[in-house]
């Protein structure tokens, strides 16, 4: 991790490491926690795998759903390691998203206690870094790592 690029967020995850990944690859579970609430999610693509998709939408009032993310997957090592970047599209295109393009690996390891959830995002420049940190990063995406933790932990296997 670059500090001057990298922003990062850990938490202990009390679920095994298997419900955790389900939790991300599967659209109608990602879609229960992906948005800080009350912001609802759905999910139009999520295609695990190398060059795969992965395009969501999102919603305040539960109707009207607006473009989210269009991203695609760059790694996906199962049980083990997701990376996705804003940088290409889900056609594979250079895109210029707003508010800011990033790069974005999540870590999943097994602790006696659950699993290890680790998220490094990176940006190309510190300004990139600072903006995105700016924008509330700790707070968005600890907000939804919470959910995610609030969703593993009492999903049933």
């Amino acid at each position: 991790m670059n500090a001057d690029l990298d922003l990062c967020l850990e938490r202990l995850i009390r679920a095994p490491r298997a419900v955790v990944w389900r939790a991300w690859t599967d659209p109608a579970s990602l879609e229960q926690w992906w948005l800080p609430a009350p912001t609802q999610c759905r999910v139009d693509r999520l295609e695990m795998r190398p060059g795969g998709a992965f395009v969501t939408r999102l919603s305040d009032d539960g109707t009207a759903f607006s473009p989210h993310l269009d991203a695609c997957f760059l790694v996906v090592d199962d049980l083990e390691r997701i990376v996705f970047t804003n940088a290409l599209d889900s056609a594979w295109r250079p895109a210029a998203p707003e508010p800011v393009s990033m790069t974005a690996e999540i870590t999943f390891r097994d602790h006696p206690d659950g699993t290890d959830y680790r998220v490094v995002v990176r940006h190309g420049d510190p300004a990139a870094r600072a903006r995105h940190e700016d924008l509330g990063f700790q707070a968005g995406w600890g907000a939804v790592t919470a959910q995610l933790a609030g969703f593993a932990e009492t999903s049933r296997v």
